[in-house]
């Protein structure tokens, strides 16, 4: 990978990886709506709206790699949805397509699979789960990735991310922490591993209470560092012991899931 792209690159993701992705790739293109605030003299910033097909084309020219977080990164109304998650999606994989880049690494999200129980562990081929209008645009863009690897011949990869901070900050987190070092040796497997044609992998770091069975990831060469385990004993003393709400502490989206909610929970949670 000689020129790699980040969208949604003035965000709290893209801002790590602007910093942690610098020193590994020679030429590292950002690209978000707006400027980031804390831009650097040094970095390459092209502003660029998703929903703008043309300019996300003329973006993607000469790039080899892209690692996609762009559009909108928390729950919205349908149409804040379709603008940004959907439409933008669609239009960075068609521009990729036409500008002929090689590897897509898209940021999915632990919501596309948010309605299996806590008590489950899943693998990466389950049937997705969407929680949210949100989760429900990262399973798009999942099968997005999949259709440009098979018909394109585009080597993509879809992560699965959990929670990127410095550290995990709830007793949910502790499951689905990833600390910003594992992101990147996430994304390095999607943009460098010979072979890449269409993987999803989940987005976590190495914690004892994961719900997701990452061995797939494992045998594609990640070996995370970090281990929310480590965090566990002062998580879990903070942690509200009442006042919880049913439905998100019953599934793995956790409030993704209960927004809203309107089942039976007592019949619906039996079926699970």
């Amino acid at each position: 990978m000689e020129r790699v792209l980040i969208t949604g690159a003035a965000g709290d993701i893209g801002s790590r990886l602007r910093v942690l992705l610098k020193p590994v790739y020679r030429q590292l293109v950002v690209s978000d709506r707006v400027r980031p605030a804390d831009l650097r003299a040094d970095e390459t910033f092209i502003a660029t709206d998703l929903t703008d097909a043309v300019a996300v084309e003329g973006l993607c020219r000469g790039i080899d790699g892209i690692v996609h977080l762009g559009g909108k990164s928390i729950e919205g109304t349908w149409d804040e949805i379709l603008q940004s998650n959907i439409i933008g999606a669609y239009n960075l994989f068609e521009g990729a397509r036409k500008a002929g880049v090689k590897r897509i690494v898209f940021a999915s999200s632990n919501h596309a699979v948010g309605f299996y129980p806590r008590s489950a562990t899943i693998p990466a081929d389950v049937i997705p789960r969407p929680d949210s209008r949100y989760g429900l645009s990262k399973v798009f863009g999942e099968g997005l990735g999949a259709l440009y690897a098979m018909k394109h011949g585009i080597g993509v990869t879809s992560l699965r991310i959990g929670n990127v901070a410095d550290a995990p900050i709830d007793a949910r987190r502790l499951a689905i922490w990833l600390s910003p070092e594992d992101l990147v040796r996430l994304i390095r497997i999607g943009l460098e591993r010979p072979g890449i044609v269409y993987e999803v992998m989940y987005g976590v770091s190495d914690n004892a209470r994961s719900w997701y069975d990452n061995s797939h990831a494992a045998a594609l060469g990640y070996a995370p560092q970090s281990r929310g385990e480590d965090y566990a004993v002062q998580v879990l003393a903070a942690e509200p012991k009442v006042g919880k709400d049913p439905v998100a502490e019953h599934y793995q989206g956790g409030t993704f899931c209960a927004a809203e909610y309107s089942a039976d929970f007592d019949v619906i949670k039996k079926s699970n």
